[in-house]
């Protein structure tokens, strides 16, 4: 049964980054791992990927020989790949068997899907593949990206938490929504509140009085948008920056745990003279033991060290140039090291 995740978000939230963040991520920890590149306009892709849309059709072509815009085009080439989803199931199917071939166990899949919103909120086509993902076998998630900028301006962050509760309830999937680039968000203003109001979608009723204050004719509009939110109670984010391995750690603890999915790593191979054990290990496999302090952890238990969100506001907000300075000194110590040691 392989697992994967299914990254949506807005252009420009980080999709292709994480993506490729995330394939580097997993090929460290020896966890096989194949993005699939399902946005036509990335081509090339600045991943490695063995499954592409653009090997069939690409939003150039689409454009051109349709006379279609961009949008146009973009959904002309999801509706294609719905149309001729056979080609995306054998795709699978074939690294899937390659992998079972070299003795590893089925990859994990991240596919890196377009930034048009429509296509996650309201268009049946990419639904539609996931469905029959789905039924092929799939156990998905969906990590859904917005820019943590948005959480500066009190409009933006409801815009946002309702972009999320509609993509959310439009492809019904184990859902990960994500405030990406937090490592910049000082950048863009103050945040009016602690970092843990906007993960955790505290008592809207605070923002809503500040977007009374700037559009007083407004207010009606405002409270009922913010009582829908509330009233649903599904929207939550985790926070990412790319770059800093504990929160992809942390981002993947979490989608694990969403799905379910446990990591046993492959033990080293057995000596000759554990005949018992040798003997009980399928042909062609890896030797496997059970992991106690392995990464990654079922969907029961509590995610090991993972940081808390006033943890993450004073690493990216409070003292930030405070932590950079001192990660710098750390990595001139370890360079050093190395030096010496060669």
């Amino acid at each position: 049964m392989p697992f994967g995740e299914i990254v949506i978000g807005s252009p420009g939230s980080g999709k292709s980054t994480y993506a490729y963040g995330k394939y580097q991520l997993l090929s460290a920890l020896e966890r096989p791992c194949i993005v699939v590149n399902l946005d036509p306009a990335n081509d090339p892709a600045p991943y490695p990927s063995p499954i592409s849309l653009s090997s069939i059709i690409t939003l150039r072509s689409a454009m051109t020989d349709l006379g279609l815009g961009p949008n146009g085009g973009m959904l002309y080439c999801i509706e294609y790949l719905e149309q001729n989803f056979d080609w995306l199931q054998e795709s699978i199917e074939k690294q899937c068997a390659d992998a079972r071939a070299r003795g590893e166990d089925e990859p994990w899949f991240v596919f890196d899907c377009p930034g048009q919103v429509e296509l996650s909120t309201n268009h049946d086509s990419l639904k539609k593949i996931v469905n029959l993902l789905e039924k092929s076998g799939f156990r998905l998630a969906a990590v859904h990206l917005c820019d943590a900028h948005y959480v500066t301006d009190a409009s933006k962050y409801i815009s946002v938490l309702l972009l999320s509760l509609r993509t959310m309830l439009h492809l019904g999937l184990p859902h990960i929504n994500v405030l990406s680039k937090v490592d910049l968000i000082t950048q863009y203003g103050d945040l009016e509140f602690n970092l843990d109001f906007y993960t955790e979608v505290q008592d809207l009723s605070h923002l809503s009085n500040l977007l009374t204050n700037a559009s007083p004719r407004f207010a009606a509009l405002n409270m009922a948008i913010c009582d829908l939110i509330e009233d649903f109670g599904y929207v939550g984010f985790e926070t990412l920056a790319v770059e800093d391995k504990k929160s992809m750690l942390n981002l993947t603890h979490a989608i694990d745990r969403a799905l379910g999915y446990v990591f046993t790593p492959a033990a080293p191979p057995l000596s000759s003279s554990d005949t018992a054990a040798a003997a009980a290990t399928p042909p062609g496999r890896t030797p496997k033991t059970p992991n106690a302090a392995a990464l990654f952890t079922s969907a029961a238990s509590v995610i090991p060290g993972a940081p808390r969100v006033q943890d993450v506001q004073e690493r990216w907000v409070e003292a930030k140039d405070e932590w950079d300075a001192w990660e710098r000194k750390r990595w001139r110590g370890e360079g050093e090291r190395e030096r010496l040691n060669e």
